[in-house]
């Protein structure tokens, strides 16, 4: 009830704005001590994946905290695992703005940030002063200025930069909002991007006897047979997890509201279904040799349940998150907690 009223006035806002404001507000209600008072405890229903202790099976998608200015914060919303970023080698504005649009009717969000950061040397920082105890992911990506044929590079040096801060890195192909991107899920670039990451994978794990497992975030925006290529170029090069799905260009089932014409990548409610089915789709191809983390419309702890039913080990949470606040968090963490002890 509290967090409609809170969500009734922000949306009052353009949508970027009331995001900058709530995550302020957050850490200042936190910092206060407030939060744990106004919000539920974390769920604690530990389980194993990627080799990593998660504190519950839900966790926060990247994008919404891009520069790690809010983990501790976030943390006592109920998430059993923070991911942070899109983070790049540089700092960049992203795309410009508006960028961010609500469609409340349909539970959605568009967004076309375009990896706006502040760079990975100022992530770095900002996570060493969280105080959060649970897993923390990094999600990297290449800056606008890079072109997508020396991509590589720019993982490459996020990767090195966050491997000792980072529980696991995700490798971001599959944002609709960085032109040339989703080139890197495909053939021959695919292959020697995942590749190279893999070889500093072995080498930073020599220099500092630490293993940092990488992820790979896909589009939901793919054929049948693309998703068999690109599962047999991830056995093949022993990635450590998928994160499916990223958002999509689709717009089935918004496109008579207010912003459906808008460019970007859409998210929330509509996501649901198309995101599950490739969840379903790459978790039989797995034949469990690679764990999948789920994330995609998921608006409900029945919504998580169905992702775990497709196979998906974890869930990650964000438009949700937006429209349902940390009661939703706390829903789903219970209802998978319980469906893990039958």
């Amino acid at each position: 009830m509290l967090y409609n009223v809170i969500r009734s006035v922000l949306f009052r806002f353009d949508a970027e704005k009331s995001h900058n404001m709530a995550l302020k507000a957050l850490n200042l209600f936190a910092s206060a001590g407030l939060l744990k008072l106004l919000f539920k405890p974390v769920i604690n229903a530990p389980v194993t994946v990627m080799g990593l202790e998660f504190k519950n099976k839900v966790g926060l998608a990247a994008g919404l905290d891009k520069n790690a200015r809010y983990i501790d914060a976030l943390s006592q919303c109920g998430f059993g695992f923070i991911e942070v970023g899109t983070v790049t080698p540089v700092a960049q504005p992203g795309n410009d703005k508006p960028r961010l649009f609500r469609l409340p009717e349909a539970s959605a969000i568009i967004n076309r940030m375009g990896f706006n950061n502040e760079g990975v040397d100022q992530l770095i920082a900002a996570v060493k002063k969280s105080s959060y105890d649970g897993v923390i992911g990094i999600n990297i990506g290449k800056n606008f200025s890079t072109a997508v044929e020396n991509a590589v590079d720019d993982y490459l040096i996020c990767f090195a930069a966050v491997h000792a801060i980072a529980d696991y890195v995700t490798i971001n192909i599959s944002s609709p909002n960085t032109p040339g991107l989703r080139s890197l899920q495909h053939g021959e670039a695919l292959q020697q991007l995942l590749s190279q990451l893999k070889l500093k994978q072995k080498e930073l794990q020599s220099q500092s006897g630490r293993y940092v497992p990488l992820a790979v975030k896909i589009a939901p925006d793919l054929t049948e047979d693309e998703i068999k290529e690109l599962a047999e170029t991830f056995l093949n090069t022993e990635i450590d997890a998928v994160i499916a799905t990223n958002t999509t260009f689709s717009r089935a089932g918004v496109e008579d509201l207010q912003y459906a014409d808008e460019q970007g990548g859409l998210s929330g409610k509509p996501v649901m279904q198309s995101s599950t089915e490739v969840v379903r789709q790459f978790c039989q191809l797995f034949d469990n040799k690679i764990p999948v983390i789920a994330v995609g419309g998921i608006m409900s702890a029945e919504d998580a349940l169905e992702k775990m039913a497709a196979g998906a080990q974890l869930v990650q949470i964000y438009s949700g998150f937006i429209y349902k606040g940390p009661e939703l968090v706390y829903q789903c963490a219970r209802a998978l907690a319980d469906n893990q002890s039958r």
